[in-house]
């Protein structure tokens, strides 16, 4: 018996350690994402998570650009994010108006950037703007998903392509502060549900662009000098939310019940936080974790210890959460009958 306790002891010990390294090692971590002084252009800035971003950088003594279509959205969230200013005598603030979902919107948007900050590019480019419209598959018109390939996806591919032709130059490489391309994705492209067909695939794409440019940046000598991040929310109580759930089948709403509902401003605090530890593919809530826990795939970890025991973990919680949600799928469809008899939504 005593023998026997002691090895249990042991190897309490030894798990309590290796779950608490993550948060020992935070206490001695410096910080990675240092925005005092730097500036940060931020795309769907107007409102909802992307505005709380703004003003949260904003405290933290960044200078802003914000980017967003609306100009009297834009003109009210600048007053805020310039109230948030840490140092309001030397921080600077300005929004730009623009359609990213064009093709050429980038480019201006980033010379018209570049211009105002005395001929610099910015130090961060953080893409958020996007939109959510779920429906079931065969039912969603196809002009309306390649409508959100173009705001989910390309806005990022044509600010990225934009913004690494500053960053990777030759004659710009090396010089300077580091910098940071993040793009904020969705926990839908770790693990979609039905309903999602014309917005996970957006998302799963912004994870696949970041994970190619996370490594493609090296042939450039740019590994220390340019980092890539993908965010990856989960649901948040916004406008955004409010025109999601006017498309979003009753059987969308069942599947996602465990998803935390989570303010802009928990949203905006976590991100940075994850950023200013130094990862990779950040998560803004323990459900966000696990579901990326088992899709971390090729991409670079954040903490190899912690991330591989949480993958053994979700991959042994996920033999009983699929057969579930599939089950709740197809206990809906024997209730509720063909989709084609369901009442249509607006």
């Amino acid at each position: 018996m005593p023998i026997s306790l002691n090895i249990w002891t042991i190897a309490s010990l030894l798990v309590g350690v290796v779950v608490l390294f993550p948060v020992i090692m935070g206490l001695f971590r410096r910080n990675k994402f240092d925005v005092q002084g730097k500036t940060v252009l931020l795309t769907g800035a107007s409102e909802g998570m992307g505005k709380s971003v703004a003003k949260q950088l904003a405290q933290k003594g960044a200078n802003i650009i914000i980017v967003a279509r609306n100009v009297g959205k834009l003109e009210e969230a600048l007053a805020q994010i310039q109230a948030s200013a840490r140092n309001p005598s030397t921080q600077r603030f300005q929004y730009i108006s623009a359609d990213l979902s064009e093709e050429d919107a980038a480019a201006t948007v980033l010379a018209e950037a570049i211009a105002w900050n005395h001929g610099n590019s910015p130090d961060t480019l953080w893409c958020i703007a996007g939109s959510a419209y779920p429906g079931l598959f065969i039912e969603t018109p196809r002009a309306k998903m390649r409508q959100q390939m173009d705001i989910n996806y390309w806005t990022c591919v044509d600010m990225a392509h934009a913004i690494l032709n500053e960053w990777l130059a030759p004659s710009v490489l090396g010089k300077g502060t580091q910098k940071h391309l993040i793009f904020t994705s969705s926990v839908a492209a770790f693990y979609p549900v039905a309903g999602y067909a014309p917005y996970a695939p957006t998302k799963a794409a912004i994870k696949s662009l970041s994970d190619t440019l996370a490594q493609e940046v090296l042939l450039y000598g740019g590994g220390d000098t340019v980092k890539v991040h993908t965010v990856f929310p989960g649901t948040i109580s916004s406008p955004g939310l409010d025109l999601e759930n006017k498309t979003k089948p009753k059987i969308t709403h069942i599947l996602e019940e465990s998803d935390p509902v989570q303010t802009p401003d928990v949203v905006a605090a976590k991100s940075i936080k994850g950023l200013e530890n130094g990862e990779y593919l950040v998560t803004v809530s323990w459900l966000g974790q696990a579901m990326r826990g088992c899709a971390w795939g090729g991409s670079r970890r954040n903490n190899w210890v912690w991330d591989t025991i949480l993958t053994c973990i979700t991959s042994l919680v996920w033999l009983f959460v699929g057969p579930d949600l599939d089950g709740k799928v197809r206990s809906y469809a024997k209730k509720n009958g063909h989709p084609s008899t369901y009442p249509k939504q607006a």
